[in-house]
């Protein structure tokens, strides 16, 4: 993983910037703090303690297709029908050599009975069944315990509350379920052309979005956001707001971390004795990605334009948050589609650039004036993510797609 040098500053290529994220923050994280909610507000929470199975799953064979349950050694051959099982219901029959019972899709496969026939596949006349094809034992029948045994580990703390894992809870009966708590991450914007949402800006003036925006990533991470009043270019307020944000379990600053005469953030960082793992990182838009820790807390300074913010937190900060949060093993959503049309870049760059997957799983890059292109941002439902060291791409070569 190349590293490179930008001015006086060396700058880490995007693989090796996120494994210091995960490395540093893996090694100085604490257990976080637990809480137990009703199951139907767990959603989208981190498991904090194992779940295991209290029973058999399924707890007797059962049937995979509507058909009739016999026994393999039988087949083929002409069967009497004996009998009739329903989803939901005991089983009151049991299946003799030469013998069929009529089953459903769910339903407990009878005793003597260990294959399933597919109704599509027989013949049925009266109380008679014709089966004409052998079929290996255990055919279209799912075993008792299969899926899982009494007793097992079938989910882990650290692991995130999907629908799949919710389903799996309320199956095992679990009503109530322990997790970690939120961490708590402060949010501070900061620049003199600032102002918060609710004022009429000047013309040399917008209003501060980067706050919002990060408020709603930090909260679908699975966060608890706490925003901070805009911090202007002054020094000392600059400082009493950043220890103020230093008191979360992670801060994220946006604007004021590049090299301008005003960019205040990392002279009022050093106050406090930070410590800076990086400060540049060789990925567009966001190269002045920082971050460090003070006071024990991890910190990223975040670049002031949107597209900056969104993209470095979605690759540096959310893989932060979520190690905080108790997930073991965060994930970088990048898979890869096909491009519409050719894509050419200069090299030496990962890009993370607005794109639209279509519904026949083409990607194209949506056009934008640069990262403080709100708009265009919208319009696009994905990243494009390049190889740094790939110049250009043909029409239906993969690329890297990261999800918005």
């Amino acid at each position: 993983m190349a590293t490179a040098t930008l001015g006086n500053v060396e700058a880490l290529s995007f693989l090796k910037a996120r494994s210091e994220v995960l490395a540093r923050v893996r090694a100085a994280r604490i257990t976080p703090q637990v809480e137990i909610l009703p199951l139907e507000q767990a959603g989208g929470r981190v498991l904090a303690e194992p779940a295991f199975a209290d029973r058999d799953y399924p707890p007797e064979p059962r049937s995979m297709r509507d058909g009739f349950a016999v026994r393999a050694a039988d087949l083929p051959g002409t069967f009497t029908i004996v009998g009739e099982v329903r989803a939901g219901q005991p089983v009151n029959c049991r299946v003799e050599p030469g013998e069929a019972v009529e089953i459903m899709t769910g339903a407990s496969v009878p005793d003597g009975a260990d294959t399933v026939v597919m109704i599509e596949h027989v013949t049925v006349n009266g109380d008679q069944v014709e089966i004409p094809k052998a079929l290996e034992m255990g055919a279209n029948v799912n075993p008792q315990g299969r899926d899982a045994m009494a007793g097992a580990l079938i989910l882990n703390p650290g692991t995130r509350l999907g629908y799949a894992e919710i389903a799996l809870l309320a199956s095992i009966g679990q009503a109530e379920v322990s997790v970690y708590k939120r961490p708590r991450v402060a949010i501070l914007a900061t620049g003199d052309e600032l102002v918060e949402l609710e004022a009429e800006p000047e013309p040399h003036q917008i209003r501060n979005s980067n706050s919002w925006s990060l408020a709603a990533q930090v909260m679908r991470a699975g966060g608890e956001a706490v925003i901070l009043p805009v911090a202007a270019d002054e020094l000392e307020t600059t400082k009493s707001l950043i220890a103020e944000g230093l008191e979360c379990d992670l801060l994220l600053l946006s604007g004021g971390v590049s090299a301008g005469k005003y960019d205040l953030v990392e002279t009022a960082l050093q106050s406090f004795g930070a410590q800076m793992h990086f400060d540049r990182v060789l990925i567009q838009p966001g190269q002045p990605c920082v971050f460090g820790q003070a006071r024990g807390t991890f910190f990223f300074g975040l670049p002031g334009n949107p597209a900056s913010t969104m993209v470095c937190f979605e690759i540096f900060a959310r893989a932060a948050l979520e190690l905080l949060g108790g997930i073991v093993e965060p994930a970088l959503a990048v898979t890869g589609a096909r491009l519409k049309a050719p894509f050419r870049q200069k090299t030496g760059l990962t890009r993370f650039l607005p794109a639209r997957l279509d519904a026949e799983g083409l990607l194209t890059p949506v056009g934008w004036s640069g990262s403080g292109d709100i708009a265009a941002l919208t319009r696009a439902n994905v990243y494009l993510v390049s190889d740094p060291e790939k110049p250009e791409y043909a029409a239906g070569e993969w690329i890297g797609v990261m999800a918005r």
